[in-house]
């Protein structure tokens, strides 16, 4: 029987998230917020952390480029048929309990990789510019909570606006 995770503290970020959106571009959000999450939680289970940008003018098979990530580099260009791409197309955060489930759609930069957040990042007019995304080791790492904590921080951090029902 696998562990419980540890619990994360999300509202120890909010503060260093929201000092993110004074950046200037873009380009240096991502990177700012990269690096706070990765130093967040950098050993408590989360692998690798970055965003992956959406090139619409560009085939499918190659249409997102990594952008800022931690703590190294992973495939790239990437393909819009795996978990980054179904979170862009559709515009929703997406949980991977376990990336097997994906089959043929999972992209594995890591083989080691085994659970994945997904998080859309929208423009102020909606639409989907790319995606923040985090992997683990560990099946079962990430939860809803985990989705629905990361899409608040990137928005205090000005890299998405959140969609309301």
């Amino acid at each position: 029987m696998q562990e419980p995770m540890p619990p994360r503290d999300y509202d120890a970020l909010r503060s260093s998230a929201s000092a993110i959106f004074c950046l200037p571009s873009r380009e240096l959000r991502m990177e700012a917020f990269a690096e706070l999450w990765w130093n967040a939680f950098e050993g408590k289970g989360v692998s690798w952390a970055g965003f992956y940008i959406d090139c619409p003018h560009e085939p499918d098979s190659q249409r997102m480029v990594l952008g800022a990530r931690r703590p190294g580099p992973a495939c790239s260009p990437i393909g819009i048929h795996g978990a980054c791409g179904q979170s862009l197309t559709t515009g929703r955060t997406l949980v991977v309990r376990d990336v097997a489930d994906l089959g043929p759609n999972y992209i594995a930069c890591d083989p080691r990789d085994r659970s994945e957040l997904v998080v859309p990042c929208r423009s102020d007019d909606g639409r989907p510019w790319g995606v923040f995304d985090a992997d683990s080791h560990h099946v079962g790492f990430f939860d809803a909570e985990d989705g629905t904590a990361c899409q608040a921080l990137l928005e205090l951090a000005g890299l998405t606006v959140l969609t309301r029902s």
